[in-house]
């Protein structure tokens, strides 16, 4: 059994009788440490608020040198006539920030991001709320998507997002 104490991680042992011999005897043992928080926590839903006071469109966060991510992008705005979405980098401090507000570190870009104003989709669930903000047909496409199994449909994206760099390419900056 194991403790999680402020101060490090600690194995307890049950108290061994004193006439055992000393090599069978266990004490408490330190084998791992935790490191001690600084400060305060961060909000990030309050800290990033001010990112949907005026406007509560969904923000796209998206690896910005990724080829495949660009024409994506590209082809959203292409078909949101409308223009119910914005775009961020995932690589901005935007989009490091909302990164932490979706609960992702601030330095993955292994996904693409939906972030909404209560709250946020990553990897296909993204793709498919996306495609519900867009003109037709993706919105059916978007409802038929949604009875494929979350864990086939992420599998399907896990695979081209590992490889997008390999098969895309990348550039050297963000083009939007």
């Amino acid at each position: 059994m194991a403790l999680l104490l402020p101060g490090g991680c600690i194995r307890v042992r049950p108290p061994l009788s004193e006439s055992r011999p000393a090599h069978v005897r266990r004490k408490l043992t330190t084998f791992a440490t935790v490191s001690p928080t600084r400060g305060e926590s961060v909000d990030w839903v309050q800290a990033t608020s001010s990112f949907f006071e005026d406007d509560t469109r969904p923000i796209m966060l998206f690896d910005g040198v990724c080829n495949l991510c660009n024409g994506g992008v590209k082809f959203v705005r292409d078909n949101d006539r409308n223009r119910r979405m914005r775009f961020e980098a995932l690589q901005s401090e935007a989009g490091r920030k909302l990164l932490q507000r979706s609960g992702r570190a601030p330095d993955d870009i292994s996904s693409v991001v939906l972030v909404e104003k209560d709250r946020s989709f990553i990897k296909s669930e993204a793709v498919v709320k996306i495609m519900e903000h867009i003109d037709l047909p993706f919105p059916q496409l978007a409802f038929f998507l949604q009875f494929v199994p979350l864990f086939i449909r992420d599998f399907i994206y896990d695979n081209v997002a590992n490889n997008r760099y390999s098969i895309f390419g990348r550039s050297e900056s963000c083009e939007i």
